[in-house]
This record gives structure tokens, sequence and C-alpha cells, in this order.
């Protein structure tokens, strides 16, 4: 009881969970024409099948840093900085994907059988190219990555930020190299993260840059 009561904060996590994927399970089996993202950028970005790794890895990326904000920082003002900015983008794709049916074709033929091919390969499997904008996968990456830039705690520690920006980075370029998303996808979600960013954070920061009021 203690343990529910002290982590109460966090029944928001699976409740919010539990309805974007109903939501989202629905976008993807509802059947519609999608209309097709492309930009002419996009043609010359070549496929690359390494990238799979760092794509798979913003699942324990997303994971932890939501676990650490929710059950291991003490400042609650964070952790609810996160989830907010988190749920509002995520709740803005599915409007958005709600009323603007979308997708891409990008995705190259498969040849080969190395493993790097076959993790693609099950991923082009279990994920259809459609409801692609903005990108959930940069998205949730720079949100997650503002959070632990902004978090006082890791100011200090060179070597957790420079993890979570490299790491960051080549989640974002993964969604492109891996043909899951088209360059206008990952701007999308950019300019959500902005919006989500002087939503949630930006008062704090023009509010700690005012100089203090002189009594008399």
């Amino acid at each position: 009881m203690n343990f529910l009561k002290k982590y109460r904060h966090t029944w928001v996590i699976p409740a919010y969970g539990i309805l974007y994927l109903l939501a989202f399970q629905y976008i993807e089996q509802r059947s519609v024409r999608p209309h097709i993202i492309h930009m002419k950028v996009d043609d010359y970005i070549p496929f690359c099948e390494y990238f799979i790794i760092p794509y798979y890895l913003w699942f324990i990326f997303i994971a932890a840093t939501v676990f650490y904000f929710a059950f291991i920082n003490k400042n609650k003002k964070e952790y609810w900085q996160l989830v907010c900015s988190l749920g509002i983008g995520m709740t803005l794709f599915i409007i958005i994907s709600l009323i603007f049916p979308n997708g891409q074709e990008l995705r190259p033929s498969l040849s080969g059988d190395g493993i790097f091919i076959e993790l693609v390969r099950y991923l082009y499997k279990i994920d259809t190219p459609t409801n692609v904008f903005p990108s959930i996968h940069v998205f949730n990456t720079v949100a997650c990555c503002i959070a632990i830039f902004r978090h006082k705690f890791f100011h200090h520690r060179e070597l957790i930020l420079a993890a979570a920006g490299i790491l960051g980075t080549l989640i974002v370029l993964s969604t492109i190299f891996l043909k899951q998303h088209t360059l206008l996808d990952v701007v999308g979600a950019i300019v959500l993260n902005v919006f989500c960013y002087q939503l949630l954070y930006k008062p704090k920061a023009v509010r700690e840059k005012q100089p203090a009021r002189v009594r008399i």
C-alpha cells in the first residue's frame, strides 16, 4: 500500500498507454485510402539496414527515461513535464491520423538473409507503412532528450548527456535510413516537439530569467 501511495502519480502511464494502444490499433486496422507522403529528398537517402539497432533501442530508451523520471527522480514537476509532453504529442498524432490518413511508399525490396536484414524484414512485417506523420519514434525520442538535458542532476554528467544525445540522433536517423519515415515526418515531429516545449518548459525558463523584484 505504501508503494501505491508513494507512486500514485504513475497511474497515468498505464491508463493512457492502454487508451493509446486501442486508438492506434483502430487507425492501423481501419480500411481507408492513405494520402502518400513523399519528398524528393527522400529518394536520395540510401537504405541502411544497420540502423535497425538504434531503431529497436528506441523502446529501451523511452522506457528507461520514463521509468527514471517516474520512480527515481524526486522532482515531480519534471516527471509531469515529460509525461504531458509525450501524451500531448501522441494524442495529436492519433488525431492527425484520424483526420488525415497517411502513409509512405519508400520501403525497398529486401534481399539477403543477414541478421540485420532479417530484423528489418520482421519490422516491415509487424509495422505497416501507414500513419507515419508525424513520426512518433522521433517525437518521443526528442521529448525524452529534452527531459534528460534539462534535468539538473545530469548537468555535470557529460557521459550521460553524450550517450543520450548520440543515441537520440541515431534513432532519429534510423527512421529515414530504414525507410520507415519520410523527411517530412521527421520535421513534423520536431515541430510538434517545439510546440510542447513552448507549452510545458518555456514558461519556467522565462520566469527563471526574470530578475528578482526588490521590495522597498
